[in-house]
């Protein structure tokens, strides 16, 4: 069979390693999947994700052309627990917390342009 990246493909785990699970799609094609595409976030052991004979759809992030090794995800079908951005409320570096926002840089701007034209006529003279 002709695979193609994107492609949603159903394979058994064959051979599990520390850096990854490997899975056999078919009888001659076998993929790797790496131990940061098996789940969202942290993973301390690949054995709690995916166990040797478990069946799993995966799909296919990658083939390269001239070995033909074809790399595999399974956190690409999963839904991500948060979006990055989610916390911003509690995050002070956003300016909610404090409550100051960008009313500070409002304040400091006049002096900030006063300083700026004071800096280039002193460098005319």
């Amino acid at each position: 069979m002709v695979y193609q990246i994107g492609q949603k493909v159903r394979g058994t785990v064959t051979g599990i390693q520390p850096y990854g699970a490997f899975v056999s799609i078919d009888d001659d094609t076998q993929g790797l999947i790496h131990i940061s595409e098996l789940k969202h976030g942290y993973i301390k052991d690949i054995a709690e994700i995916v166990s040797k004979g478990d069946e799993i759809d995966v799909m296919i992030m990658d083939i390269d052309e001239y070995s033909h090794k074809i790399s595999l995800s399974l956190r690409s079908l999963q839904k991500p627990k948060y979006h990055p951005f989610s916390n911003r409320k509690n995050i002070s570096r956003y300016g909610r917390k404090t409550g100051v926002g960008f009313k500070s840089i409002e304040d400091k701007m006049p002096k900030w342009k006063q300083q700026a034209l004071r800096e280039i006529e002193e460098n005319r003279k």
